[in-house]
């Protein structure tokens, strides 16, 4: 696990003080904020991971989440002690990757985050190697996909969903993929969704990437071939 920068929001000082002793634990670097405008300030510092609850002072934690996700690709966990269920729901609807209903022991935070931290920006020996792939390089460490037909080799713009997705079936090309699997892979093991999540990923990769062979397999799931 590397030493990653972590950004909690939390208005409830005595909770976020014990959380940020539980994530530094960890070796990560922690800022804690305890209102949703000094947050939204520090969005383009683009940390490995926040941490979010629903309700603060000022920007509240929906609208903090939306931003997060307009500007970046960051990964964020939401936390919320409201209607569980319904804050649950909207907030994966809104690109929240997890969620944590409170009260939650700072043992689970830090199990949530590692499998997202890891799930995110954890690669194996062989999964660092670049793949080439239809004029497309597929980089999995620093997360980008490089269009080389295109005129300077433009970045191709991809949501963190979108470059799951692309990691996942390139890592093993000709392999079929089920929608549970992907969902397991892209949204984690607690999505609360249909599986037509997956079928938007896929529309919208390609559209972005029109060279990648991306077959369907009705009534089961996806997978991308060599050619």
């Amino acid at each position: 696990m590397g030493e990653y920068l972590v950004y909690l929001v939390e208005d409830e000082e005595n909770l976020s003080e014990v959380l940020k002793a539980y994530l530094e634990k960890e070796g990560w670097n922690v800022k804690v904020f305890n209102d949703g405008d000094a947050a939204r300030d520090a969005i383009m510092d683009k940390p490995h991971l926040w941490i979010l609850d629903i309700m603060l002072p000022g920007t509240d934690g929906y609208q903090l989440l939306k931003a997060v996700k307009e500007e970046t690709d960051t990964p964020v966990i939401f936390i919320s002690a409201r209607d569980q269920d319904l804050d649950r729901v909207l907030g994966l609807e809104m690109g929240s990757d997890d969620y944590l209903a409170k009260p939650f022991l700072p043992q689970e935070l830090i199990i949530r985050a590692k499998k997202l931290l890891n799930r995110v920006y954890g690669v194996s020996t062989q999964e660092q190697k670049k793949i080439e792939l239809n004029q497309y390089t597929i980089d999995p460490i620093g997360r980008t996909v490089v269009d080389e037909e295109a005129e300077g080799e433009q970045l191709v713009d991809l949501t963190t969903k979108e470059m799951d997705l692309i990691l996942l079936l390139t890592g093993e090309v000709g392999k079929a993929f089920s929608r549970e699997k992907i969902i397991e892979h892209v949204w984690g093991e607690n999505y609360f969704g249909s599986e037509r999540a997956v079928d938007d990923v896929v529309r919208r990769v390609r559209k972005k990437m029109p060279r990648v062979h991306l077959e369907t397999l009705y009534g089961y799931g996806y997978r991308i071939l060599s050619s």
